[in-house]
């Protein structure tokens, strides 16, 4: 499970350094993949596996299934952190999430998210006041 909220930044060459607590469990490789909103997902290679053999499931005839999958499997990348647990976050996944050099990395439970900084306090900022209005369950039984 990924937890909480990190202020990494990318180098000049494009890694990025891993919370430390995350390390191991994405020691064995991982996928980044584009996100809603404009962020990037990180997935273990298992929860990444996952999720596709969850849209494999998907009938051929369903049309937002196959376009969801071709736009999550044609911008995924893998990759394995280095020893100072860098991932390498390619070009084309930097221009789409709007990354230059301050990030926010966050835990997002099965899945961490790569967010530019000053996206991410825009969003956080909005979605904070909408979270303290909730007047309803939004899954039942969680609250």
């Amino acid at each position: 499970m990924f937890l909480g909220t990190h202020h990494p930044r990318l180098d000049e060459k494009g890694r990025l350094v891993l919370p430390a607590r995350w390390r191991d469990e994405l020691a064995d490789g991982l996928v980044i993949t584009k996100g809603q909103e404009r962020c990037l997902y990180v997935f273990t290679r298992g929860e990444f596996t996952d999720r596709a053999a969850a849209l494999q499931a998907a009938p051929l005839t369903a049309k937002r299934a196959r376009d969801y999958g071709r736009v999550l499997f044609a911008s995924a990348a893998d990759d394995v952190p280095d020893k100072q647990g860098r991932i390498t976050i390619p070009q084309a996944l930097r221009d789409y999430a709007g990354l230059d050099r301050e990030c926010t990395v966050i835990g997002a439970n099965t899945r961490a998210e790569i967010w530019d900084a000053g996206a991410w306090s825009a969003y956080s900022s909005e979605q904070e006041q909408a979270f303290s209005d909730l007047s309803e369950e939004v899954v039942p039984g969680l609250m």
